[in-house]
């Protein structure tokens, strides 16, 4: 075994645990679910949200109960997708590179692989289904109200969230955590404490996934029409005779590439809505004509208004692990187990014994696979077919032993460290160009060795001890995760001996970015977009920071609770107008 190679075999391993499988439930058949094509050349309603995704569904949702409302998926439906609803083909999703699939590969300015949703639902088809509230502390700093908060989270939770069976490795991780003092065990939670706790999950009992687009269940038939394959290529905004421009429509395409508008019924309360992600909001605010004025005119965009903020401040939660091979089988489990210290880093975990996904008839590294361009040493521009096939023919020859261990990882709260985002193109299918600087801030750096730090303290735990090689020292673990294909950032011989080049050097995305939009800069508190009339941003493109320890279930209380406020505002000036 010493002579395996194993840190050969470390990439095949990498994609089950940080996407989790996407097992949708039974399609629902919602009556207002339309291929955009059946759509009329114009059409009217009191909101228009453009993407369905983890906050549009619940927002489009809440909205229809007393108002029109079009909601807008560039995507396709999660139900019926193979790729999505089986268990044993979750990779394929996200290394699928149609102009079809539910997943959107892009890679950062960094370097690092990255994915972004392109279906009903968004990203909660496609992660690891880890379902947690955002601390106490973060709503008081971002000044929502607590107890809609509360009913907001409630609401979501009926219906796509569960607490997960805890197994032998899982358990080991979580007794390890206590036993090196990440205190104290807090049991099985949806709330953000300090300590090491269970989690939630959006797979239920029968390992079945609910996505943000099964909460349209909610929604009233008569006030909801979902529109997919529905790309939105511009806001439509009046200028002429205003002192500001008003937000009145949307221009989008269906899939033969016909046009069609959608306009605002007149009413001072009515809106169109942006929920695109943090990727898609300021790239369409952007091709509307609202961002940098040099920037749109250097892509040949009309200047609406001048808004230097929007595309600033992109930050991803840098994420850090180490495969611990294990001498016994573990189960398949997704994260479930976190550790939160109090020097801002997370502990996570998850395990497999076919990390290719069961059933499969071919060992192939997914998210990771040189299939799809994913070469830890090769960097973006020396990614040669030549170079491709190399890794490919590598890939498959991997043993089977490859399958079996599983990851610690860390993510580090924040991140201090920003970016930007910026036009490639003017259209809205292509992806924008990146940049997040990963450990830019020192703190950044410290929060993840420190991180590192605790996950090797676990793995030299007593509760963790049957689940490790005893000839496989840390530093051997460290080369062995250091040596794999998890990004495409060129390495150096010593991550073993500094954490601070590890981290750098196996830095990942756990698919938390955010920013873009953010609360003060691009909108205001009511998530209106400054400068302009009815128009909003709601989504994590207006996180200053990311909100817990993962943050979808805080995106989808977001969309239900400022459809709540909104319905209320709207009803207050009906009254008010009575």
């Amino acid at each position: 075994m010493m002579g395996f190679g194993w840190w050969r075999l470390i990439g095949a391993s990498i994609l089950f645990f940080f996407h989790g499988f996407c097992l949708s439930q039974q399609d629902p058949n919602y009556s207002f679910v339309h291929h955009a094509t059946t759509a009329p050349n114009i059409s009217y309603y009191d909101y228009i949200i453009v993407g369905g995704g983890t906050a549009g569904c619940p927002l489009a949702a809440t909205l229809s109960q007393n108002a029109s409302v079009l909601l807008l998926e560039r995507g396709g439906s999660p139900y019926g997708n193979p790729n999505i609803t089986e268990m044993s083909a979750f990779g394929a999703a996200l290394s699928d590179l149609s102009n079809t699939s539910p997943s959107q590969r892009f890679i950062s300015e960094d370097g690092v692989i990255n994915a972004r949703a392109r279906v009903l639902g968004g990203a909660s088809c496609l992660n690891a289904g880890f379902y947690t509230r955002a601390a106490t502390a973060y709503v008081a700093d971002v000044g929502w109200e607590q107890r809609l908060v509360n009913a907001s989270y409630d609401w979501v939770e009926k219906v796509v969230a569960f607490e997960p069976p805890i197994k032998q490795w899982q358990s080991a991780v979580r007794d390890g955590l206590v036993e090196v003092g990440v205190l104290p065990n807090n049991g099985f939670t949806y709330d953000h404490l300090l300590g090491t706790k269970v989690g939630g999950t959006i797979f239920d009992a029968e390992g079945k996934r609910h996505t943000a687009a099964d909460l349209l269940k909610y929604a009233n038939p008569r006030g909801l029409t979902v529109l997919l394959n529905a790309p939105v290529h511009k806001i439509l905004f009046r200028t002429k005779g205003r002192p500001r421009p008003k937000a009145h429509g949307v221009l989008f395409r269906d899939a033969s590439g016909i046009k069609h508008r959608a306009y605002l019924n007149r009413g001072s309360k009515n809106e169109i809505i942006i929920s695109s992600g943090a990727l898609g909001s300021p790239q369409l605010l952007m091709l509307s004509g609202v961002g940098p004025a040099a920037h749109l005119r250097a892509h040949n965009i009309t200047v609406v208004y001048d808004q230097p903020a929007v595309g600033q401040g992109m930050s991803d939660n840098p994420m850090n692990a180490i495969f611990v091979p294990s001498p016994v089988p573990v189960e398949v489990s997704l994260i479930q187990v976190v550790g939160i210290t109090n020097f801002g880093s997370y502990i996570e975990a998850a395990s497999g014994e076919n990390f290719a996904g069961q059933g499969s008839a071919s060992n192939d590294l997914g998210m990771f696979s040189p299939k799809i361009g994913q070469l830890s040493t090769v960097p973006p521009k020396q990614r040669t077919p030549k170079a491709l096939a190399k890794a490919i023919e590598a890939m498959q020859a991997l043993d089977e032993r490859a399958f079996t261990g599983g990851f610690i990882l860390e993510k580090i709260m924040g991140p201090l460290s920003t970016g930007h985002l910026e036009l490639q193109t003017r259209s809205p299918n292509d992806n924008p160009s990146v940049t997040f600087n990963y450990f830019k801030e020192p703190e950044d750096l410290r929060r993840c060795v420190e991180g590192i730090g605790i996950i090797e303290n676990v793995i030299e735990s007593k509760a963790f001890a049957k689940f490790k090689f005893d000839y496989l020292t840390l530093p051997t673990l460290l080369n062995m995760t250091a040596n794999s294909p998890v990004n495409l950032l060129p390495k150096h011989e010593n991550s073993s001996k500094s954490l601070e080049q590890f981290c750098k050097d196996t830095v990942m995305t756990i698919w938390h970015y955010h920013g873009g939009c953010h609360v003060g800069r691009v909108v205001d508190h009511d998530y209106k977009v400054l400068g302009v009339d009815a128009l909003r941003v709601i989504d994590g493109s207006t996180f200053n920071y990311s909100p817990g320890t993962n943050p979808q279930a805080t995106v989808m209380m977001l969309g239900r609770y400022m459809g709540v406020r909104i319905l209320n505002e709207r009803l207050a000036k009906i009254l008010n107008g009575k």
